[in-house]
């Protein structure tokens, strides 16, 4: 678990109408520290000059900066000047190795076929397109330059150190020939990289020194940023490409940034891969991103770690310079496999803790979707249950320990009652579902979505004293419908305290997290009638369809943790992800979870009723555990824990960016 967050700065690099040779595009910038100082190399494509051939060209500028963010005195640093970069110097990756500075670029050796203000929609010749290094002492001036690769590469970088006596240094290989490779070499001496011979003999065992990060075979990669020495291992930023190519799915390209750990040790021939991330860190999401000379493009060239903070530098949109931040260490243990359950939802052994009963007509089909609550010591679960006409009720069960359930409820402890909530058509859907409960004073209101099988499904509330719960004397008053006709609305839960403004309720509308202030508990005159945004779904990550909540806000020192489901657009997957709100103001979000702490895994979570789905709306925290229970595959109850401190802990790494 880890909590990537944009720069609010961004973009901190934007093209300069003043120079010329930057005036169109400034991005896809390699910063490196040396003697207190942030130098940054950055691609910059020049305005349009009919005059010349090409009408635009790529050079390399650099920019000085104390804080990693302000850069100035911008000035070129690599322009066009042999033959095999005579049309362009593109991004720049520069290491600091043995005393000089070594920054890599693409050089292009011929023209764009015909002048095009949109570069994606032309094509080069693959071999006009290689790798090429220049040295310098200062990143003043340039002592040499040299073309490295005979072959189409782009990307390359070099290793700061030397690993088992070899210099290292990794690329992407055949980039505009794909499927396009991450390739590493290992030389003896420096000069050897821009020897044909050297790369002839490698290229004869090119298998060798290369690793396939692609999910799919339509997807493409390309090295990001320089490695980052790590204790747990060399950390990799790259750029991942998801639909890259197209398919028969006809699925939305998704540029993101993600990272793989390499083995201290690993040289060419010896790659070992330690973990990655599951998915991007980051994705196109903010207006610079989604808009530009590329639209919908991040593509990472640099990194560069003080103290335990990662800043990631990008391109956006191939127009603007840009960075984001991440915790190393939560980043690092999400990928590790020796540290990675650390922060993920442990399941109990004993799951499922609920199962259908064939036996009880009311529960005979399926026993998901629970609310819970902790009162005198004991968890109380109250689950969503299905009957084979499916009609929803909700049953009861209590555990002591979290875990084991040492008390159940042979009959429905609340049940459809409203004409709203009764079937109107046989074997369809309907009833009471997926409870969520919240105890204010001396009530416990429960917040359930209500459906008759035909209309939209919407959301009631009933309340009952805590003290005929105890006792199970089910004296539940009247429900009332809250959330406004003719709209798909549900998934609601009260906050257990009164705010400023009223009682906030959480409800979903259409396919985002809304919130709304309500003056009194009276809910027959207190409806539900804004939708003050909370959060809604993440362009093209594993919430991009839809998000909903899961259980009823925690209150921590650090403000409130709410848990929720998210779908994506790509596929029916419900998984669950965190977010932390303002204490006083909720509707404010002060750190979201960037990839999903708990997913279906297991066979009642991936088989079910509805496949591939985990759905918790209870939670509760004893003894710094937060016990999260859910429906697995809409059929069975599950539990899952973590420490309530791990969980808070990496979203307030969040707030500091």
């Amino acid at each position: 678990m880890f909590v990537a967050k944009r720069s609010k700065h961004n973009p901190i690099l934007i093209p300069d109408k003043n120079h010329y040779w930057e005036g169109f595009a400034t991005f896809n910038m390699c910063p490196v520290t040396h003697n207190k100082m942030t130098y940054g190399l950055y691609r910059a494509i020049s305005t349009v000059d009919v005059l010349q051939n090409p009408h635009q060209i790529s050079v390399i500028g650099v920019g000085e900066s104390k804080d990693g963010i302000h850069f100035e005195n911008r000035v070129p640093f690599i322009t066009p000047k042999e033959e095999w970069d005579a049309f362009g110097c593109e991004d720049p990756r520069t290491t600091y190795f043995e005393g000089t500075f070594y920054t890599f670029y693409t050089a292009i050796s011929k023209s764009l076929p015909e002048f095009s203000n949109d570069f994606s929609n032309t094509k080069l010749n693959p071999s006009s397109i290689k790798v090429a290094v220049a040295l310098s002492g200062d990143l003043k001036k340039v002592s040499e330059r040299h073309l490295v690769t005979p072959f189409n590469a782009k990307a390359m970088t070099l290793f700061p150190e030397r690993i088992n006596g070899k210099i290292i240094v990794m690329f992407s290989y055949h980039t505009d020939s794909p499927p396009a490779k991450i390739a590493f070499a290992a030389l003896d001496k420096i000069e050897e990289l821009w020897s044909p011979l050297f790369w002839e003999e490698w290229e004869k065992k090119v298998d060798d020194y290369t690793i396939d990060l692609k999910r799919s075979p339509y997807d493409h990669i390309e090295v990001g940023a320089p490695p980052i020495k790590t204790k747990y291992g060399w950390l990799v930023i790259y750029s991942h490409i998801q639909n890259f190519f197209p398919s028969k799915n006809n699925l939305d390209r998704i540029f993101g940034i993600e990272a793989f750990l390499l083995d201290l040790n690993s040289s060419a021939g010896r790659q070992k891969i330690i973990g990655r991330t599951n998915g991007p860190m980051l994705v196109p999401e903010e207006a610079y991103e989604l808009s530009g000379h590329v639209p919908d493009v991040i593509f990472p060239t640099g990194a560069i770690v003080k103290k335990d903070t990662l800043t990631i530098y990008y391109g956006a949109a191939d127009t603007t310079v840009c960075s984001a931040k991440v915790n190393l260490t939560d980043l690092i243990f999400d990928m590790h496999p020796k540290y990675r359950d650390r922060v993920r939802f442990k399941r109990s052994s004993k799951n499922p803790i609920i199962l259908p009963k064939v036996e009880n007509k009311w529960e005979a089909k399926a026993t998901f979707n629970p609310g819970a609550i902790l009162l005198n010591g004991k968890t109380h679960i109250i689950y969503r249950a299905m009957s084979q006409d499916n009609t929803s009720t909700l049953g009861y069960a209590m555990t002591k320990n979290g875990i084991d359930v040492i008390k159940r409820l042979p009959a429905p402890i609340y049940i459809p009652r409203e004409d709203f909530e009764n079937k109107k058509i046989d074997g369809n859907n309907s009833g009471c579902e997926d409870p969520r409960i919240t105890k204010i004073g001396k009530n416990i209101y429960l917040c359930y979505t209500v459906f008759d099988g035909i209309g939209p499904p919407r959301v009631a509330i009933s309340s009952i004293t805590e003290k005929n719960f105890i006792f199970h004397n089910w004296k539940w008053k009247k429900p009332s419908i809250i959330t406004p006709k003719g709209l798909d609305d549900k998934d609601a839960c009260l906050f257990p305290v009164k705010f400023p403004l009223g009682y906030c309720i959480l409800h979903r509308l259409g396919n985002e997290i809304c919130g709304d202030y309500l003056k009194s508990l009276n809910f027959e005159k207190e409806t539900v009638s804004k939708c003050i945004k909370i959060i809604g779904p993440r362009i093209n990550t594993w919430d991009s369809q839809k998000v909903g909540i899961s259980a009823p806000p925690i209150k921590t020192k650090y403000g409130w943790l709410l848990l929720y489901h998210g779908v994506s657009k790509s596929h029916s997957t419900y998984r669950i992800g965190c977010v932390l709100l303002d204490l006083k103001d909720p509707a404010i979000v002060l750190a979201r979870s960037t990839e999903p702490i708990f997913e279906p895994e297991e066979l009642y979570e991936r088989k079910g009723i509805v496949n591939n789905v985990v759905f918790p709306c209870g939670m509760v925290v004893k003894n710094g555990l937060l016990y999260i229970y859910y429906g697995g595959g809409d059929r069975v109850v599950g539990v899952a824990t973590m420490k309530l401190d791990v969980i808070l802990k990496t979203l307030v790494h969040g707030l500091k960016y």
